[in-house]
């Protein structure tokens, strides 16, 4: 049997897998329908989500203002349809950026062990001691605001996890045979540790990474609510809510609506997850 036989009926059991999982599959199509409206926010929002009208402030949802006014008299369905392109840029690109560097770090620290593995751990757990949204916002007070340094910040913050995450199963697949043989011929450290060690080693780092945009999304969201994420006037989810958290007696939906993305995105990212545990755990293949 070919490889592109073998490769090919592989990714039919990873799919069929993945299929069974019905939750997975509609958190699949929900983040669809999330990306499309983040791609398409310029096109699908009825209104300038940075106009204002003090005319029309406050104004409850109708059907001029679905989603009603907010204290400017900007529609908050625009702002919440363009604060979905800021929360899922900070929550991907982080999380990728910190996937990478934290990866990198995890297997490099357990491939090489000794002191310098010794060296990178431990500046690992240090990090690792503060939470997530501590660790954001002692970051993000040293490089400012602005939606690059948030990026920037998150990767900062969630690359020890990744980087731990990996420690562990690099120490187990480094004794394999298969990499004792690529030693023993002269392969390089860093294909051993593209071709043999990442591979093995990246499933688990996947299913987590995928949980932890959702964690990312709502980190974003809270340094946005305490005025240390991305400077308004720009909508994000987060200062929506913060804008509306005043007004939650008398114009509620400034804060519902915004709330209710976030909600929606985070359950449907670990919905997601749920399904990517699946294709990794070979006791759930099929």
């Amino acid at each position: 049997m070919s490889n592109t036989r073998i490769l090919e009926e592989g990714k039919g059991k990873l799919w069929r897998t993945f299929k069974k999982n019905k939750t997975a599959l509609v958190g699949t199509a929900i983040i669809i329908i999330v990306i499309a409206v983040a791609i398409l926010a310029p096109w699908i929002s009825p209104h300038d989500p940075l106009e204002q009208n003090m005319v029309h402030r406050l104004k409850p949802p109708d059907r001029t203002y679905p989603l009603g006014t907010d204290e400017y008299g900007r529609d908050v369905l625009s702002r919440v349809l363009w604060g979905t392109r800021v929360s899922l840029s900070v929550g991907i690109l982080s999380i990728l950026f910190g996937l990478v560097v934290g990866t990198a770090m995890g297997a490099v620290a357990g491939y090489k062990g000794a002191i310098v593995g010794s060296i990178i751990m431990r500046m690992v757990d240090v990090l690792l001691s503060f939470p997530v949204l501590i660790s954001g916002i002692l970051v993000v007070a040293i490089l400012g605001p602005g939606m690059d340094k948030l990026i920037l910040t998150m990767g900062i913050v969630f690359a020890p996890r990744f980087a731990r995450l990996a420690y562990g199963p690099t120490l187990v697949v480094k004794e394999r045979e298969y990499v004792d043989s690529a030693r023993i011929i002269g392969v390089s450290n860093l294909r051993i540790l593209t071709h043999y060690l990442f591979p093995n080693i990246f499933g688990g780092i996947l299913v987590a990474g995928t949980l932890w945009v959702g964690t990312a999304i709502l980190t974003e969201a809270s340094l946005s609510f305490l005025g240390l994420g991305v400077s308004p006037p720009t909508p994000t989810w987060g200062n929506m809510i913060k804008s509306g958290i005043d007004r939650l007696t008398t114009a509620p939906w400034l804060s519902i609506f915004p709330g209710l993305s976030i909600l929606t995105t985070v359950l449907a990212i670990n919905m997601i997850g749920d399904g990517l545990r699946d294709i990794t755990d070979p006791k759930l293949r099929i």
